[in-house]
């Protein structure tokens, strides 16, 4: 979750994201098709005034971003969060982070951001007087991009002692060969490593923590990606109960429970009595009906057979997970209406999915559990570095660093690799590869800002052939030197403030490297 330069993926049957390698994703779709993210087209009508990064298809892909657009669009309370590894100069790719989450504060929302020092120091080995310039660096040029402390938080991992404190419950939850499995960790991987990664998952929590279940949103990379799913996976193994549609006594997965969704609406077909279906007319309906899965057809109809007579009715079912006796009385108790109670589950007749899961969630609440909301997120492309690649803080030549000086960054900018043709000609006949190309970019992703017609034009004048490369970049290099010319004016107006800020910027930690 923390912002680092560096990115491998592993390109194999079964891919694993590593967010501390050194490579690009070459393919965004694996993304969708191997981890689940979904395109964020998909909820972009739904957004009030969408930021420009997401107007240009700059952020791409999202898991349960819906959830946060309905608590902005009913003026709920909903948190934003990310961390910014201490590793380097910020540079211009971090600015996506930095308005993103700005963007998200302007719109309602808590937004948190951290310094995560502690995955510095044990996983890039950094010391703690770098990790503290660094540190410094970060948080003057987040408040030069429009962050307010006022209404946010900034804090360090190594000095917030209540998501060191969460960090060590939730790590109750997870196993080293989860780690294995996420992140690619071997017999190699020290074990401040591993804690570094459970406290980043604190961290995505921690607005929950402190406002109580909220909507949260985690706009990163998609190299951080890892790190969003262990966190909501540990979310849902904290929750005293689990939520889900039944239909009869037994327990039946996802695929099963659309052929029982079927078999009861389709009652009146074959039940002797439809008001009151029995799973064993169900099974003999299955039995002789078409599906393209017989194996779960086959454990559908097994299961309804076994039970027989029982009535085929849809229920909500409140299954204990983590939850106390004292927390399942309570939830008997709760419970209004029709239902059936067992060792260790409840059905509900007379309950929507929405309304148990939220009774659930205050009774949890009410008998000292956490209630964790599963955080969302959203992933932006890795702006391309001048020289090719991603860009990175440790490639000089690639980045420009927010606090290079204007003319540097400007000089950086005329020198960058384009997708420019061979020859002017060709350029003029076939049309520049705006696509392809790092100036474009900068343009699109910074440069342009909320100026969606100058980017367009610059789009569209390069793959038509009318902008040459040499102009292109003179025009972006003039833009990039106004740019940091100024956000370094902010943050030399912030940098006589920060002892206003609550948040530490020197630690006193001189052990290890």
């Amino acid at each position: 979750m923390a912002q680092d330069d560096d990115h491998q993926p592993d390109e194999t049957a079964d891919p694993v994201i590593d967010p501390w390698g050194s490579d690009t994703i070459e393919d965004y779709r694996e993304l969708f098709e191997h981890f689940g993210i979904e395109p964020f087209e998909e909820v972009f009508d739904g957004i009030p005034s969408p930021h420009h990064l997401m107007r240009r298809g700059v952020i791409f892909g999202h898991r349960d971003y819906g959830r946060v657009l309905e608590a902005m669009q009913k003026d709920e309370p909903f948190a934003a969060l990310s961390g910014f590894m201490p590793t380097g100069e910020p540079h211009v790719g971090h600015k996506m982070v930095f308005d993103e989450l700005v963007w998200h504060q302007q719109h309602g929302g808590e937004v948190y951001g951290l310094v995560a020092d502690l995955e510095a120091h044990s996983a890039r080995g950094m010391s703690w007087e770098e990790i503290d310039e660094y540190a410094k660096a970060y948080v003057l040029s987040f408040l030069a991009a429009g962050f307010d402390p006022e209404t946010g938080t900034l804090y360090r991992q190594s000095a917030n002692r209540e998501v060191q404190d969460l960090a060590f419950e939730i790590g109750i939850e997870a196993n080293f060969s989860e780690m294995q499995s996420i992140y690619g960790f071997d017999g190699e991987t020290d074990v401040s490593h591993l804690q570094s990664v459970i406290t980043q998952a604190a961290d995505i929590l921690y607005p929950q923590l402190v406002h109580g279940p909220l909507p949260t949103i985690i706009p990163v990379g998609p190299d951080q990606d890892p790190h969003v799913r262990l966190t909501r996976d540990l979310a849902a193994r904290t929750r005293y109960f689990g939520v889900t549609r039944a239909y009869a006594s037994f327990e039946a997965d996802s695929d099963e429970l659309e052929l029982l969704e079927t078999a009861y609406s389709t009652r009146e077909i074959y039940a002797e009595d439809a008001e009151t279906p029995r799973c064993g007319e169900a099974a003999a309906w299955l039995d002789a009906s078409e599906t393209d899965d017989p194996k779960t057809k086959a454990g559908a109809i097994e299961k309804l057979r076994n039970a027989g007579k029982e009535p085929l009715e849809p229920r909500v079912r409140l299954l204990v997970r983590k939850a106390p006796p004292q927390a399942f009385e309570a939830l008997i108790e709760a419970v209004e209406g029709k239902k059936r109670v067992y060792d260790a589950h409840i059905d509900c007749f007379d309950l929507e999915l929405e309304e148990a899961e939220q009774l659930a969630r205050t009774i949890e609440l009410e008998t000292g559990g956490y209630g964790f909301i599963p955080p969302s997120s959203f992933y932006h492309r890795f702006i391309s570095g001048l020289t090719g690649g991603k860009m990175s803080s440790s490639v000089e030549a690639s980045h420009i660093s927010l606090l290079d000086d204007p003319e540097v960054g400007a000089r950086k900018v005329e020198e960058a690799t384009t997708g420019g043709r061979e020859t002017a000609a060709l350029q003029r006949e076939l049309g520049g590869q705006a696509d392809d190309c790092p100036v474009y970019e900068l343009y699109a992703y910074v440069l342009a800002g909320e100026d969606d017609e100058l980017a367009e034009t610059v789009y569209r004048e390069c793959v038509g052939g009318e902008r040459l490369c040499g102009d292109c970049k003179t025009q972006a290099a003039e833009l990039m030197r106004e740019f940091l010319e100024e956000h370094q004016a902010k943050r030399a107006e912030w940098e006589d403030r920060l002892d206003e800020l609550d948040i530490e910027l020197m630690t006193d930690r001189k052990l290890g490297r």
